[in-house]
């Protein structure tokens, strides 16, 4: 079996955002985490960064590196977007889905997604206050578990990476209306999935996206945890016990 991880919207580092979880499973599965354009060690790029030329993208680049289908998406957040419409245009290509507090359609309103979207106006402060050094003394370590090496590889990510041009532009909200509308245009994935919701994400269309999902699934389940956003982040070794267990019983 073959895990893919995506990662949420503007995660400087997703190598390093995912490793208290991939490497509790890379042990028995083999493991691919892709850094879109912008994020961790990708170049910044030009051009359309709506969701279809994301997933075109990244199914590109794993079939450059040889890591070949089937995949288990494991997507966190934003790119629960990108795994719900990969599930959905290349079927063949997804034995499963586990949701680490993914978006799904439906899950926030217009009104919401267009409030969400980032004004020039933080950018630019987020900007200057990483030009300036505030961002040095930042602890980017949400786990607590990385190396202090890698902690200053997060540090100089961030410092440089976040909130590139490449990464606003994604943050575009007619691009997110229209991969919701393109989502609910066809049916909801049936492949096997586990669901991890967030205590942070109480709202009820966050919850009733995901439980659209998980009723469709073929195999699926909703998993309340009592922890932040980043679920990964905290509930590593609930999540890879989980996931090991799931895993074993696809195709069974």
């Amino acid at each position: 079996h073959t895990i893919v991880f995506l990662s949420g919207y503007g995660t400087a580092s997703p190598i390093l955002d995912f490793k208290p979880l991939y490497s509790r499973l890379s042990d028995k599965y083999r493991i691919a985490v892709v850094e879109k354009f912008g994020y961790g060690f990708s170049d910044e790029i030009d051009g359309d960064r709506d969701m279809d030329t994301i997933l075109r993208q990244d199914r590109e680049a794993l079939v450059k590196a040889g890591i070949e289908a089937p995949y288990v998406l494991c997507p966190h957040s934003f790119s629960g977007y990108e795994a719900t419409l990969w599930a959905q245009k290349y079927p063949d290509e997804v034995e499963a889905i586990v949701g680490l507090d993914m978006c799904t359609a439906n899950s926030k309103s217009e009104e919401m997604i267009k409030n969400d979207t980032l004004s020039g106006f933080a950018v630019g402060e987020v900007r200057f206050e990483l030009a300036v050094g505030i961002g040095r003394i930042a602890d980017f370590d949400t786990s607590g578990t990385l190396s202090e090496e890698e902690n200053n590889i997060l540090t100089e990510i961030a410092c440089h990476k976040l909130l590139n041009d490449t990464v606003v532009n994604e943050n575009d909200p007619d691009n997110e209306i229209a991969v919701n509308e393109e989502i609910n245009s066809a049916p909801l994935p049936t492949v096997p999935m586990i669901m991890y919701m967030s205590s942070d994400d109480n709202g009820d269309l966050w919850e009733s996206g995901m439980q659209a999902m998980v009723d469709a699934s073929s195999d699926g389940r909703l998993i309340k945890l009592d922890c932040g956003h980043y679920v990964h982040d905290f509930e590593y070794e609930r999540i890879s016990k989980d996931m090991k267990e799931f895993i074993e019983g696809l195709g069974k």
